[in-house]
């Protein structure tokens, strides 16, 4: 599968903007991590993307370039925005196609899956003559990834671990429209991030709060060492030890310098 993925706007065109982010930010953001779990995760996932880097690049090239290139499927990330009181998520095809579409039924899977993560209020599929969508020559959908005007989905949008969340909702998509094959990881090997071990319960849940503040989704796990009871705080869980790095990465910028992986 060819995958177009197109991080809207970039370089002078900021996009959309509120509460201290920007929209060409938010969205290279989620689609670096929707190419970065395709190629990790899964077989026979070729992306070429519009941009890597906060660059302009008009809506004639990204096309152009998705057309001349045979991608199977063009997918653009945005964010909306409105007046401030809007929220929630929606995606879109182009306006002239049916609702029995190869590529309305591409985006009934991708709506399901993104809806089911997203912690968002859900706005439907719609249609839309937009540039992306009308020029293209493939399947084509663009993703409306919460109101960055709007308080509570700014609050969302500044949290890697949402971004991350949102990506997989994306992949989730993907891998079931184009019946994608995870790749074999012969050991099975999952990646745990430790962010301390504490013989107090209380002292781990002010452990898992503090990282919740910070965005990075977290619980702890009771677990026995040497005969003791030890309560875990863990970070995250993964398949695909870069990924682990990556998260690992976000717990010592918060400030648990300590944070390590374990693999089971």
């Amino acid at each position: 599968m060819k995958l177009y993925l197109d991080p809207g706007h970039g370089g002078s065109d900021p996009g959309a903007s509120g509460n201290g982010i920007k929209e060409k930010d938010i969205v290279l953001d989620i689609a670096i991590k929707i190419r970065t779990i395709l190629t990790n995760d899964y077989e026979n996932a070729v992306i070429k993307m519009s941009r890597t880097s906060d660059s302009t690049k008009s809506l004639q090239q990204r096309t152009n370039e998705a057309n001349s290139w045979g991608a199977d499927y063009y997918l653009s990330i945005h964010c909306n925005a409105f007046n401030g009181t809007a929220q929630g998520y929606e995606d879109f095809i182009h306006s002239s196609l049916s609702n029995n579409s190869k590529t309305a039924k591409y985006q009934d899977i991708l709506h399901a899956e993104i809806a089911k993560v997203n912690q968002l209020r859900n706005r439907g599929q719609k249609k839309a003559n937009f540039h992306v969508l009308r020029e293209t020559t493939m399947s084509a959908l663009l993703t409306e990834n919460g109101f960055i005007d709007h308080a509570s989905d700014a609050a969302l949008m500044k949290k890697s671990s949402w971004r991350q969340r949102i990506a997989q909702g994306h992949v989730n998509g993907l891998a079931r429209a184009f019946n994608l094959q995870r790749k074999e990881n012969g050991s099975k090997t999952i990646y745990k991030i430790i962010a301390g071990s504490f013989k107090s319960k209380a002292n781990a849940d002010e452990r898992k709060d503090f990282l919740n503040t910070k965005g990075i989704e977290s619980f702890v796990d009771q677990v026995s060492i040497s005969g003791e009871r030890w309560y875990r705080v863990q970070a995250g869980a993964f398949s695909n030890r870069t990924n682990a790095d990556v998260r690992l990465n976000e717990v010592k910028n918060a400030g648990i310098a300590d944070a390590y992986i374990i693999s089971e």
